[in-house]
């Protein structure tokens, strides 16, 4: 079930930013029906165990959907990387842009393949590899 909070977010976007946060919430949610969701550091973001798996942000290049074990998945779309961790996105701006499959095959693999940032800051910055 998604958290009111989450809804609120995505109702207090613009018209084409709200049915893009719905329908990356509606996806996430069914695909990580064992997952904990909340808002966090602002934006909406999906764990698995008290591990973030994935979220969305409002930026100004469009909706964010970031993976934060993302660039060991390997997909060719999430190719916005960050510099420091395991973490890559991909841009929206239009709900059309969203493939589906893809989506469904990136979530797929945030459950398979995680790297523990729930324990980042008593390792004192040291990222490990869970699966």
């Amino acid at each position: 079930m998604i958290n009111p909070d989450i809804l609120d977010y995505n109702q207090s976007q613009t018209d084409s930013d709200k049915e893009i946060c719905n329908l990356l919430s509606e996806i996430i949610d069914a695909e990580l029906n064992d997952s904990e969701n909340k808002i966090w550091h602002s934006h909406p973001v999906w764990f698995l165990e008290g591990n973030p798996i994935v979220g969305y942000s409002k930026q100004k290049k469009g909706i964010r959907l970031m993976f934060w074990s993302g660039q060991s998945f390997n997909e060719d779309k999430l190719n916005v990387e960050g510099e420091k961790f395991q973490d890559a996105s991909v841009f929206f701006n239009d709900k059309n842009e969203i493939a589906k499959a893809d989506l469904k095959r990136w979530m797929a693999k945030s459950v398979e393949i995680q790297w523990d940032y729930k324990n980042i800051v008593k390792r004192k910055g040291e990222l490990l590899r869970l699966k």
